[in-house]
């Protein structure tokens, strides 16, 4: 009996997906960070501003630093080990940390 067989899985496809994802979330707090530090240090540059301007941009380095090292992990040949629990608890407080500093901006 002829059976169906189904086509091999390139495993080359959801990695690839998952590296695009991680730079489009990557551009997206770029922009989010530039428009918070816009806002804290638009009207003036008090002292409040210049802090949240501050903290608005290490939490986006932050946030940077853990996107590239999962970029660079699915990049490289094989196949890419899980998100590590440290680097995505990482990754979530930097982005809520993000949206409450800009939460504070607009408020």
């Amino acid at each position: 009996m002829g059976g169906v067989t189904e086509p091999a899985r390139d495993p080359g496809l959801q990695p690839e997906r998952t590296r695009l994802a991680w730079r489009r979330t990557t551009l997206s707090a770029t922009v989010a960070a530039t428009l918070a530090a816009k806002a804290a240090l638009h009207d003036s540059t008090s002292a409040v501003g210049v802090v949240a301007c501050a903290a608005v941009c290490v939490l986006w380095l932050g946030f940077l630093l853990v996107a590239n090292r999962r970029i660079r992990a699915l990049a490289a040949d094989g196949r890419p080990p899980a998100l590590a629990p440290r680097q995505a608890t990482a990754a979530v407080l930097c982005t809520v940390a993000v949206a409450v500093c800009a939460t504070a901006l607009v408020v």
